[in-house]
């Protein structure tokens, strides 16, 4: 609640989420234009100006676009995410930045993809699921869908004999269920995960436990399940393809930037984000709008002399575990370390989803730091001052691994009012596309408070 106006934030900040359902309308403010939710009119210095009018959102977009649809799902270590490393790293080569990479060893991944050979399920989410290791891999199937209900209870029909089975999984049910289905004759089994309460939706899973089976096994997303049930209730047939891949001796990279500054023992400002995202999912917002932004932000911030050095960082492997800002960090010498004058960590910064009205401020400590303390002052030149709440006590993105080493960072998000625990439905979803959870007026707001704050900290000598 406001004392001024008396409005909840959410009756305050209606504005930003009205306009966030439309995921791709272009922001079409100017530079001094009050901002959908902002409580004024900004009121921004000189070196402010330079990097908000050049801040697109478009160009931001173009990004997302090649991340989430042209190269998709983006699994640590795989080719898709190797993929997107060029491409970023080609991005900063192009801005003039000194480019690298960072490669490191990560696990194994067992992937698969559902094919549907007469188009009848719908085309616009991904239809990657993950592969059970101990299924058979690196082969392809086609049958008929069954639905046979809970794989604890199951109601076998007639003809299994060369089907894709489908069943409502549970672990303790999985391997005496999957050596049914082989013995009945079914070429695949296709395993449901259980619901998970809203928000939240339960994601694509590399189904473990078992040893051996005769045929490929696969997990497959909430929404995915949905969907198949859906078709398969008003279709009198519905053929699946079944293809399983094993991706093994995988090396993922961390993809670094960097401009020195003033000197070569300047301090050291970094904007970064990771790049690859889940199974089944095209991380269009995660973290798809991370990396966005700061491809965007070193883009802009590449015209201007700064006192510090820029080094702009897009991380791989996090969703595995911050693999790869912790590979950062340790390789980091003391004196090094000593440099950083503030990490600025951008992870879901666009989401469209209408109750994530709050930008919140994660501290691994929970305390306030260069890095929140700097957006905080942008969110007061930018008039955005109620938007934003926190430091809070919150880890779990690439901040943690450098705050673990006595580095201030902070990360930077759109979640939902009440706790930055609450996300959107897409999270971890194949729905996590740029038309079902991006707002380029999100990203754009983001893009401002987290350019104008890096370049503030990197312009103090």
């Amino acid at each position: 609640m406001t004392e001024s106006t008396g409005m909840s934030r959410r009756g305050l900040l209606g504005a930003v989420a009205g306009v966030a359902a439309a995921a791709t309308a272009v922001p079409a403010w100017g530079v001094d234009d009050q901002r959908p939710g902002a409580v004024r009119p900004p009121t921004l210095d000189r070196d402010d100006r330079h990097v908000v009018s050049r801040l697109s959102s478009e160009r931001a977009l173009r990004h997302l676009e090649v991340l989430s649809e042209e190269i998709g799902p983006r699994i640590g270590g795989t080719a898709s995410e190797k993929r997107a490393a060029d491409y970023l790293a080609g991005q900063l080569r192009s801005y003039g930045y000194q480019t690298s990479y960072e490669p490191f060893p990560v696990a194994d991944k067992f992937l698969a993809q559902i094919g549907d050979p007469r188009g009848v399920l719908p085309d616009d989410i991904c239809w990657q699921a993950g592969a059970a290791p101990g299924g058979k891999l690196d082969v392809t199937v086609t049958g008929p869908a069954r639905d046979v209900g809970p794989a604890a209870a199951p109601v076998w029909p007639a003809d299994v004999a060369g089907a894709v089975v489908l069943a409502d999984d549970t672990a303790a049910a999985r391997p005496a269920f999957v050596a049914e289905a082989a013995a009945r004759g079914a070429v695949a089994v296709v395993l449901l995960p259980a619901d998970q309460v809203f928000p939240r939706r339960a994601s694509a899973f590399s189904p473990a436990g078992l040893t051996g089976a005769a045929l490929p096994v696969v997990g497959v997303a909430q929404v995915q399940k949905r969907l198949l049930r859906e078709v398969l209730a008003v279709v009198s047939s519905l053929p699946l393809t079944i293809s399983t891949a094993a991706h093994r001796g995988l090396i993922s990279n961390n993809v670094i930037g960097e401009r020195v500054g003033n000197g070569a023992n300047s301090p050291i400002v970094m904007v970064s984000g990771h790049y690859d995202s889940v199974i089944g999912a095209p991380g269009a917002n995660d973290d798809g709008s991370g990396t966005a932004l700061t491809l965007e932000i070193a883009r802009v911030l590449s015209k201007y002399p700064t006192e510090a050095t820029l080094r702009f960082a897009f991380w791989g492997s996090e969703e595995q575990g911050i693999l790869g800002s912790r590979y950062h960090v340790k390789q980091l010498a003391q004196g090094q370390r000593d440099r950083y004058r503030a990490v600025f960590q951008n992870d879901m910064v666009a989401t469209s989803w209408d109750p994530a009205i709050v930008y919140w401020l994660l501290s691994f400590d929970g305390l306030a730091n260069a890095a929140t303390t700097a957006v905080r002052a942008s969110a007061e030149r930018l008039g955005y001052d109620p938007q934003l709440v926190g430091p809070v006590l919150r880890g779990s993105s690439d901040h943690q691994s450098f705050q673990e080493a006595g580095i201030a960072a902070a990360n930077f998000s759109w979640r939902g009012e009440l706790t930055p625990a609450s996300l959107e439905p897409p999270y971890h979803s194949p729905e996590d596309t740029i038309a079902k959870n991006v707002s380029l007026e999100r990203l754009q707001v983001s893009m401002e408070l987290i350019g104008t704050a890096a370049y503030a900290l990197a312009r103090q000598p």
